[in-house]
């Protein structure tokens, strides 16, 4: 095998260095200690001189397992591929363990996707790519290129175990999940925006701001809005999330529509119970023993004829932040004539205690761009309201996990979704929540389904575009 690979390493660590250039594939070591910024990816663009070009993100020990580079240049030959990663050995607190990552497609435009923290470029293409960078970025240049290596051929994932580095963020899933929208972390964010902008614009899916108009009086409804509660084994926390509901105060009729999917642990007697205490405003749906989902609960109540004109979400572990939530949103839908709501929360634990952190806002949602901005985050918001009549047709698919999200982007591809930046809801994080803590397969999983649904969304987008 003639090619060589040049390595750029963001690791002082000495024998990693050295490892790598006892490895005869190799034909040079260079320290880089800054990974992100355009600046670094033109200085290793200029210094790269065999014919891969590796990068290690991490300022940590890297050992490769025997043979590993040979196996990744030799795929690269067989795939033609621009861009490789592969899975990889976590060390932890001394303990080992395997730390696989997901396949890359279209979709797959999160800044935060889990590439591991080895990357190899085919050199020609990387300098082709930088040499087409015409925004200088502190943050995004490294998410500027892979973005860029990406419309130049395929990014290819080896689905084996090549190598070992230090896990730097030991946090559970759950802990991770709002990095994206934590204040101190906006200006990261406005520059990761305007990379996945211009991709989308190079590629031929970016919108433009302008909507379909909805007829928010185009049906009769018998409630204005209806709380939608889908619910499975959830003892601990329905009543109090039932209750929150029913205590709304409005200037028009609403009610609560609870679905319970088959619960074993006394849930569906606890809704029966409130359920007779207010037989004109809750609606108590118990589902059959096929598969529903979290998706297919929403389902059955849009499809209700008790089902408001407005669906709102409430899950079954959290509250309503005051008696004019339900208003709110109903205020909102009008006022900015939109499709869909989403609003703010604040996250709290199972008691109700506020967390250090700042409530979650979604700031990067914004009337020009939010809908583009869409396919680079992993979610939209909480709490949200669906206009029934429109979501009716679209139906949510029967999945548990990110059939908001999949509506959201239907939703987005034509119409307005109108903001709420007040506290709407406290989200409750504690053991029962279905993503506070996932295995890496269930993450991986749930990732790649996003990705999915990006993926579909921006086939859909291009497509369009193309046929205007």
């Amino acid at each position: 095998m003639k090619d060589r690979i040049t390595c750029f390493i963001a690791t002082d660590d000495t024998s990693t260095a050295e490892h790598l250039r006892e490895n005869p594939l190799v034909d040079g070591v260079l320290y880089t200690a800054d990974v992100r910024s355009t600046a670094a990816m033109r200085r290793i663009a200029a210094d790269a001189t065999g014919t891969y070009t590796l990068i290690y993100i991490k300022p940590t020990r890297l050992i490769f397992v025997h043979h590993a580079l040979h196996r990744m240049l030799q795929i690269a030959g067989d795939t033609n591929a621009v861009m490789l990663y592969g899975d990889r050995f976590k060390l932890e607190n001394g303990q080992e363990s395997q730390a696989p990552v997901i396949d890359y497609q279209a979709g797959s435009l999160r800044d935060d996707f889990d590439f591991g923290s080895v990357l190899v470029f085919r050199t020609s293409a990387l300098k082709q790519a930088v040499a087409q960078m015409d925004v200088d970025y502190k943050f995004a240049g490294m998410y500027d290129l892979r973005l860029r290596v990406s419309r130049l051929g395929g990014i290819v994932h080896i689905n084996e175990f090549l190598y070992y580095d230090v896990e730097l963020d030991s946090r559970k899933f759950g802990e991770k999940l709002f990095d994206y929208v934590n204040p101190r972390n906006r200006e990261v964010q406005i520059e990761m925006e305007a990379a996945c902008t211009a991709h989308l614009k190079a590629i031929g899916g970016y919108l433009a701001p302008s909507f379909k108009e909805v007829d928010l009086n185009s049906e009769k409804f018998e409630f204005e809005a209806s709380v939608v509660i889908p619910c499975r084994n959830r003892a601990r926390t329905i009543a109090d999330a039932v209750r929150s509901a029913l205590d709304q105060k409005t200037t028009f009729p609403y009610n609560v529509i609870v679905v319970d999917d088959n619960s074993t642990d006394g849930t569906a007697e606890i809704i029966s119970k409130l359920a007779e205490e207010n037989p004109d405003k809750l609606v108590y749906i118990a589902q059959d023993k096929t598969y529903h989902a979290i998706g297919g609960n929403w389902n059955a109540a849009l499809h209700h004829p008790k089902c408001g004109k407005f669906a709102l979400q409430l899950d079954s572990d959290d509250v309503y932040s005051g008696p004019d939530t339900v208003q709110k949103f109903v205020s909102a839908f009008y006022a900015q004539n939109c499709a869909m709501v989403i609003g703010s929360y604040q996250i709290t634990d199972f008691a109700m205690k506020p967390a250090d952190m700042a409530p979650i806002e979604h700031r990067e949602w914004t009337p020009d761009n939010g809908r583009n901005n869409a396919l680079r985050i992993n979610g939209l918001g909480a709490p949200r309201g669906f206009y029934t009549p429109l979501v009716r047709e679209m139906t949510f698919p029967t999945t548990k996990y990110g059939e908001d999200y999949a509506v959201a982007l239907r939703i987005s591809r034509h119409y307005r979704i109108g903001r709420i930046y007040d506290v709407m809801y406290f989200c409750r994080r504690w053991e029962g929540n279905s993503d506070a803590s996932l295995d890496v397969e269930t993450a991986n999983r749930y990732n790649t389904y996003k990705d999915r649904l990006r993926t579909w969304e921006l086939q859909a987008r291009i497509a369009e575009n193309s046929a205007r």
